[in-house]
C-alpha cells in the first residue's frame, strides 16, 4: 500500500548551513535554535530544528511533558542527561531518543558542545509543566573558560 501525499499542502525544502542562523527565540533561554524550514514546508505538520547549548546548566528544563504526536531527539555533538519519568538517561552523540507522547521528562545536564536535531509533530507542539516523580541529580559544572 502506498501513502498518498497532498503536494498542495507540502513543499520542497533545502536549507543549507548558511541559510538560517542559530537564534535565542526558542523554547528555552539557555539554548540556541536553528530553524530547518520544515514547519513552513509541511504547513505546520512537522518542525525540525537544531538545538545547541548556549549557557551552562543551572536548573535545566524543569519537569514537563509535550503535547505532541511524535518527538525525536538525535544527539549530534556532546551529551545531555535527562530524567525520563524516574529513569536517568545519558544521551550521547549518535544516540536517537523517541519521546513517546506525554512522557514526563527533565533535561537537567548537558555538555558545552551539546547539539541535537529535534523533530516534532505538530510544529506548534506545546510544553506543559508538571510535578516530577523524583529528585534531580546536580548538573556537571562547566569549566570557567568554556564558551558555548
Amino acid at each position: 500500500m502506498t501513502a498518498t501525499v497532498d503536494t498542495a499542502l507540502t513543499a520542497f525544502s533545502h536549507v543549507r548551513p548558511g541559510d538560517t542562523a542559530f537564534e535565542e527565540n526558542g523554547l528555552r533561554d539557555f539554548f540556541l535554535y536553528r530553524d530547518l524550514g520544515i514547519a513552513a514546508a509541511t504547513g505546520g505538520k512537522v518542525v525540525a530544528q537544531l538545538v545547541k547549548a548556549n549557557i551552562a546548566p543551572e536548573q535545566g528544563t524543569g519537569w514537563h511533558r509535550h503535547e505532541a504526536d511524535f518527538h525525536i531527539v538525535i544527539m549530534l555533538k556532546g551529551w545531555a542527561r535527562f530524567m525520563y519519568e524516574d529513569k536517568e538517561t545519558l544521551v550521547s552523540a549518535g544516540d536517537c531518543v523517541h519521546q513517546r507522547p506525554g512522557i514526563v521528562h527533565y533535561l537537567f545536564d548537558y555538555s558545552p558542545d551539546m547539539e541535537y536535531l529535534e523533530i516534532v509533530s505538530p510544529a506548534d507542539f506545546t510544553s506543559i509543566e508538571v510535578d516530577g516523580p523524583c529528585a534531580i541529580p546536580a548538573p556537571t559544572p562547566w569549566p570557567s573558560n568554556t564558551l558555548a
